[in-house]
């Protein structure tokens, strides 16, 4: 069954798996209609968060979510987390006036008044964190914004911004979206500004959020998009990896290092009478960090098998040989 968490600023219980809505599309009736479907499903298996963007599918994503909220009246039911400030092709934009700008494009498109977690979707380190916090509290202080943090931010840079907001007596980042799970994000997979957790070049990111466990992981591409979906196997040949992944998908994760990874949990796999997408999945939820799963199963059999796998407990040992590290 679901399990539920809570993070700092907000009031609500979160489910331990958070929907992904990158592939929402408005152009047709029969694309709306399957979003919808796709809601309604992951809502019946106790699943109440959705990841959204404001760069997601040029805004769809985010309509998407509010035409469904709007027709199902289930607005404060739910959690919305979405995402501002993402870099385009003529700039960087991790600044106070296009933080409130996507703010508020988000509040019109989601049709609502607030968003229950707000997270800056790249950093630009040339940026003091000063006016960054100080915008986000503007927001968190009118009730706009229930709680914030950043995606694809390093722990080194969350640090300064709470040691800013503590100086100031202000609330801090108390959520935080970089890609972990068991897979090793080996390369970027969208160019630079891509920050991950796993693999050993991380440890003390891990130690870090270990020691300062306010500030709660959302992982993003936990079962390393479609690598552990149980459709790529541990000898699938490259050739035959490139037709099953996106290029995303193919040019972070499918490696050896991974495709290792993926052959001790078809084993584990076998021995449990699970799926490999199941192992991922409890992996994620048992690791130490005890992480938000962000996940876009496509179908409903797949959504209740990776809720089944809520269930599944994994030993200290299993989850560490997982990774290769017994």
């Amino acid at each position: 069954m679901m399990k539920y968490d809570r993070i700092g600023g907000l009031d609500k219980e979160i489910s331990r798996i958070v929907y992904g809505c990158d592939w929402f599309q408005l152009n047709s009736e029969e694309n709306k209609a399957k979003a919808f479907r796709a809601l309604d499903e992951v809502i019946s298996v106790g699943c109440n968060a959705f990841d959204t963007a404001h760069v997601y599918c040029g805004g769809d994503s985010e309509r998407t979510l509010g035409l469904w909220m709007e027709e199902r009246g289930n607005r404060d039911r739910v959690v919305i987390l979405t995402k501002s400030s993402h870099h385009n092709g003529d700039r960087k934009r991790v600044t106070p006036f296009d933080i409130e700008s996507d703010l508020h494009d988000s509040f019109a498109r989601l049709r609502t008044d607030y968003v229950d977690i707000l997270l800056l979707h790249r950093d630009d380190l040339e940026k003091d964190v000063g006016p960054i916090v100080e915008i986000l509290n503007k927001y968190y202080a009118l009730g706009k914004v229930k709680a914030f943090g950043g995606s694809n931010w390093t722990h080194q840079r969350i640090e300064a911004a709470n040691e800013y907001a503590y100086k100031h007596n202000l609330q801090p980042f108390t959520a935080s979206s970089p890609n972990f799970g068991l897979a090793e994000q080996v390369q970027n997979p969208w160019g630079e500004g891509c920050v991950g957790l796993n693999g050993p070049d991380n440890k003390e990111a891990r130690e870090w959020y270990m020691k300062n466990n306010a500030v709660r992981i959302f992982a993003y591409s936990s079962l390393a998009r479609g690598f552990f979906s149980g459709r790529v196997y541990s000898d699938t040949t490259p050739e035959q990896g490139r037709k099953i992944l996106d290029d995303a998908a193919f040019r972070a994760y499918f490696h050896p290092v991974n495709l290792q990874r993926l052959a001790r949990v078809e084993e584990l796999a076998k021995e449990k009478n699970m799926t490999v997408p199941q192992i991922a999945t409890a992996y994620a939820i048992c690791h130490p960090l005890k992480i938000f799963s962000l996940q876009s199963p496509r179908s409903i059999s797949e959504m209740r098998q990776n809720n089944e796998a809520m269930d599944l407990v994994l030993s200290d040992d299993e989850v560490k040989w997982l990774n290769k590290e017994i």
